[in-house]
């Protein structure tokens, strides 16, 4: 007979089969998943809004011509979009490993404190059994632990 009955959440079973996914395991849904993750990754570089920048360039001696207007229309519509687009990207993929390394410690973290918890029910468990070994010598009845769960 047990003083304290250990009863699992039922949660922890199902971590254990599905683990945090990171930012990559989101994608690759067929085949539109997978086209998009391979335009996403590959406009989303450095040398990608490099790329942007220099194209954009060509289109700004005829800006130039125009006056303040197509100047303007230049910077905001041709070189912000252009070049802003991939830099956002680059931006997301960092924030979004940023996140994945959190989300991964944070599960880490569940799973000592888990661990920690096993170990403390396991000793009180052997205090249990100690306990009930003197209350026997003592000729003492223990309440029983029928109804009781953790």
């Amino acid at each position: 007979m047990s003083l304290y009955q250990y009863v699992p959440h039922p949660h922890i079973a199902a971590r254990r089969e599905h683990p945090p996914r990171t930012v990559g395991q989101h994608h690759g849904v067929g085949f539109n998943g997978t086209l998009a993750k391979w335009i996403t990754e590959g406009v989303g570089t450095m040398w990608c809004a490099y790329a942007f920048a220099a194209l954009s360039l060509f289109a700004l001696p005829q800006a130039i011509k125009g006056g303040t207007l197509p100047i303007i229309q230049w910077v905001s519509q041709t070189f912000l979009q252009l070049v802003l687009l991939s830099i956002i990207m680059v931006g997301q993929q960092v924030i979004g490993a940023a996140s994945d390394e959190r989300a991964v410690h944070t599960y880490d973290d569940a799973e000592a404190i888990l661990h920690e918890s096993q170990q403390i029910q396991a000793h009180l468990a052997v205090q249990d059994a100690v306990l009930e070994e003197l209350a026997r010598r003592l000729q003492v009845e223990l309440p029983s632990s029928e109804g009781k769960s953790g």
